[in-house]
């Protein structure tokens, strides 16, 4: 009998095992986690790049730091995985025919069955009108875009009913991914020129600019999100905001706008945690990526920026509020053609905190300021001066090389009068002009840090250690 019970262990020791393996699987579809490049241990910050359309084999179940696709579930057998397409709803995808209830009826039908795609074909052209996709919904939804899709042209087709602040919005969602082959176009040529905000022009000029432009694209109060290999393009204003979100994923995205378009930034986040953006392309008329208040655990990779405003963290700050932002990394990044390279920028009279920023191996190519820290940021010359200000501290810039336009520093750091900013670092920046000669003059006020290696241009102006007034600061947050 004891080689019997011996068989009866091994049996009930593999069962236990598979059940394990099946939980695994399950479980990991939550996770948008991902092992940076180069590095040691994972982050619990930086979702991971995931091809929403392969699934994984079931006898070799993912990694633990790689998300299982999030569309399916391996362990349901039922309904999942269902087709809306929005033709079947009515949709006709002519380019002129208003879309939008087509659209609105296969979002409630997809949005009740997990793992659903709600799918606008190829070879399609369809508008539809300001809508919010809300939730929640079942699990595993994606939004699959193959053909084009596209608000009305401009503001006088823009319905009166409909809110001109925002076009798309997915509201409440959970695990959803957003994705496909196709295009979003913005139709943002004719709000460019409204009357209303002055922007720079060529040569020099003013020309007019946006009113209450809606933002293309907008993710609001949700959680676990996917936005992958889109073209999104010539947004009336931001291409894509976040707000409010936690666990996002954003991944071979190309947004492209003309450099003269104003207020067109390429992403844009606040409040909003656990961020990954990875191997994207973004060229536009102001920020490629610009990270607000709120946000914390944000990584940035491989990401090519420009012609474009950069790569900002800001602006903060604005009419005397709190700001927190920390643990923000940018890495493996191209900048080329823009007005700014990696800034931080804060209004004066703002509060709390900005910390633990990393950026690190940068290529810029003819950039005006490639490293900036602006803490006077102003839209006009009124601007008075304040007693308080946003505590900048832990800002590292390591391995920053290129060109800069000669017709400003290419290192500028603008601390507040009465709060210095404070710890930070510069390693191996090698900057060189453009064309012209070599601006060997940096501009630093009140800027506390240190040098690990000498840099080109030197940065004489930053000052060692930390202020005498340190403990005004303490009470900042950070």
């Amino acid at each position: 009998m004891e080689p019997i019970r011996h068989w009866h262990l091994i049996i009930v020791f593999l069962a236990i095992a598979l059940v394990s393996q099946r939980l695994t699987n399950v479980e990991g579809r939550t996770h948008y986690h991902k092992r940076p490049k180069n590095e040691g241990s994972p982050p619990t910050y930086a979702p991971s790049p995931q091809d929403p359309y392969v699934l994984p084999s079931p006898a070799e179940p993912p990694p633990p730091t790689v998300p299982s696709d999030p569309s399916v579930d391996p362990g349901d057998n039922s309904t999942s995985g269902c087709v809306f397409d929005v033709t079947a709803f009515g949709a006709v995808g002519d380019g002129s025919t208003d879309d939008t209830a087509a659209f609105r009826e296969a979002w409630k039908a997809a949005c009740a069955v997990e793992s659903s795609i709600l799918l606008a074909p190829s070879d399609y052209v369809f508008t539809i009108t300001s809508t919010i996709f809300s939730g929640p919904c079942k699990p595993g939804l994606v939004f699959q875009v193959d053909g084009v899709l596209m608000p009305p042209d401009g503001p006088k087709c823009w319905p009166k009913s409909d809110s001109n602040k925002q076009w798309l919005v997915f509201y409440q969602l959970d695990q959803m991914t957003f994705t496909g082959s196709g295009t979003i176009e913005g139709n943002g040529e004719k709000w460019w020129e409204l009357p209303c905000k002055p922007h720079r022009g060529p040569n020099g000029s003013t020309l007019p600019g946006p009113c209450d432009s809606p933002a293309l694209i907008r993710f609001f109060m949700s959680s676990n999100l996917v936005v992958s290999g889109l073209r999104i393009q010539n947004s009336p204003q931001f291409h894509m905001k976040f707000d409010g979100c936690e666990g996002v994923l954003i991944d071979k995205l190309s947004i492209s706008s003309p450099k003269l378009s104003p207020n067109t930034d390429g992403i844009h986040i606040e409040n909003t945690k656990f961020v990954g953006i990875y191997d994207s392309v973004i060229a536009n008329g102001d920020d490629c990526i610009s990270i607000g208040t709120g946000c914390s655990n944000v990584h940035i990779e491989g990401v090519t920026c420009g012609p474009s405003h950069g790569i900002s963290i800001g602006s903060l700050g604005v009419h005397n509020s709190q700001a927190c932002v920390s643990n923000i990394t940018v890495r493996n990044v191209e900048i080329k053609d823009s007005d700014n390279g990696v800034r931080v920028k804060t209004w004066q009279g703002g509060t709390g905190c900005v910390s633990g920023i990393t950026f690190d191996t940068i290529q810029m190519e003819n950039v005006r300021n490639c490293i900036i820290i602006d803490q006077y940021y102003c839209l006009s010359k009124g601007c008075r001066n304040e007693t308080s200000a946003v505590y900048l501290t832990d800002v590292s810039y390591n391995n920053i090389k290129g060109t800069y336009d000669v017709r400003s520093p290419p290192i500028h750091f603008a601390c507040s009068d009465t709060v210095p900013c404070t710890n930070i670092t510069m390693s191996e920046v090698e900057l060189l002009p453009y064309e012209g000669e070599l601006v060997d003059d940096p501009f630093c006020w009140n800027a506390y840090g240190s040098q690990v290696t000498l840099t080109i241009p030197p940065i004489d102006c930053l000052q060692d250690g930390e202020p005498e007034a340190m403990g005004e600061v303490a009470s900042y947050g950070c």
